[in-house]
């Protein structure tokens, strides 16, 4: 959520900024301010007479004590009326900032400098490129057939059992899953991460925290008898372990991994570039999580960029990393880098992981600041990263490390394995 103070004294910067992200916000930010200043001179006109309530109830004290009832008799009365004033007002300004906060929920995130502008996935900004794409033998299938060929996940059970996005993993492919939730996990933790469990149901209050809700309500499986939400990323509870906390400065940085199931309903994603495990409705996902001094934010977003980097490297996978333009990043971002492995066997690039700096916008809602040197409370910077999404990994490693005698376990996986090809 973007700041009130930062919007009033800054509106035309606001309005440029989401223009990259094609909004125009000229209405809304206008709305904000509006709202603001009723909100604000309401408040001033409470407090006046709230202070005008509490020199009368002084007064009548002293009148009482003076044994002048009738003069102390007529300011009671006075106080009376300034009570139900005084709740008028209160109502009055309560409502104000629940408007006003309900209409901050609608803005995103102003972009960082250097988001390219652009309206579509098109004009994402290919900042780098790894790896060689391989020639792969005659006869060699997309990850659906091979996954029916070796039986190692099954779409059609999952069928039977949920609905389509929910396949079974089994033999070698459970345990390649198993292995690359472990890998995933030993290299964040190698790099300084607290690994951490957390729960897969979360409140509505953390849905909000981490900018989910209301943007993505649609988008989230909702109990509604309980008014929990099943959660779309491990970010929402991990970040959320900071919601209305004040940490010390000499605290920072934070740093947490998690793995996790993620649920997401996906609605309207149809056609060839979703079969597989190109979209699912269940998935599993190693998450990392950082909070920072807002100094330091973008030196550690290229520190998980280079993280993520090394992982890529290690599976021998041909990826390139996408600065993502204004009309193509999420609403909570200002800057997010999104990886992509190239996927040989379908002939086009798959998005495994997004590494993004919300700067202050999750803080701001979550309440989650430290106190600097001063001894002041600051919103602390936070970020995140897939670490990595495992179906599309899967994908690629099904589809790239194919041979006519079966599927090559990467070197790296085989120990977490314990075999070495999927025949």
């Amino acid at each position: 959520m973007l700041q009130i103070a930062f919007i009033r004294e800054n509106q035309e910067k606001v309005i440029n900024a989401l223009a990259k992200r094609n909004i125009d916000a000229k209405s809304a930010v206008e709305e904000v301010v509006q709202l603001d200043e009723k909100r604000r001179a309401t408040q001033v006109e409470l407090d006046s007479i709230l202070s005008e309530s509490n020199k009368l109830s002084k007064d009548i004290g002293e009148l009482m004590k003076a044994g002048e009832k009738s003069k102390a008799a007529i300011l009671k009365e006075k106080t009376v009326i300034l009570k139900e004033k005084s709740k008028e007002l209160a109502d009055k300004a309560d409502v104000l900032a629940q408007d006003l906060t309900q209409k901050l929920y609608t803005l995103p995130n102003l972009p960082a400098d250097i988001v390219p502008a652009g309206k579509t996935p098109e004009e994402n900004l290919n900042v780098f490129e790894e790896g060689e794409i391989p020639v792969l033998h005659e006869g060699a299938q997309p990850h659906w057939d091979l996954v029916k060929k070796y039986d190692i996940i099954d779409f059609e059970l999952g069928v039977k059992i949920a609905g389509a996005g929910f396949p079974v993993y089994k033999g070698k492919g459970a345990r390649l899953q198993r292995a690359l939730i472990n890998y995933f996990l030993d290299k964040n933790t190698a790099a300084g991460y607290n690994e951490v469990q957390v729960p897969h149901l979360v409140n509505e209050a953390s849905g909000y925290g981490t900018g989910q809700l209301p943007d993505k309500e649609g988008q989230m499986y909702h109990s509604t008898i309980d008014d929990l939400y099943l959660i779309p990323t491990a970010e929402v509870p991990v970040t959320n372990l900071f919601r209305d906390v004040i940490l010390s400065e000499s605290e920072l940085p934070v740093l947490y991994t998690a793995y996790t199931p993620c649920f997401r309903r996906e609605a309207g994603s149809y056609g060839a570039h979703v079969r597989g495990l190109n979209r699912l409705h269940q998935f599993d996902k190693v998450e990392i999580v950082r909070v920072e001094h807002p100094d330091n934010s973008y030196k550690a977003l290229d520190g998980m960029v280079e993280h993520i980097k090394n992982i890529l490297q290690e599976l021998k996978l041909p990826y390139r990393i996408l600065r993502l333009c204004g009309g193509d990043m999420g609403f909570t971002a200002a800057l997010t880098y999104d990886f992509e492995v190239f996927s040989t066997a379908q002939d086009r690039w798959l998005e495994i992981s997004s590494v993004s700096n919300f700067e202050t916008f999750q803080a701001n809602r979550l309440k989650l600041r430290f106190k600097d040197k001063d001894g002041k409370n600051q919103l602390a910077h936070t970020l995140n990263g897939s670490s990595l999404a495992l179906p599309r990994v899967l994908a690629g490693i099904l589809e790239n490390y194919q041979t006519p005698e079966g599927i090559v376990i990467p070197e790296v996986l085989r120990p977490y394995c314990g075999f070495d090809i999927i025949d």
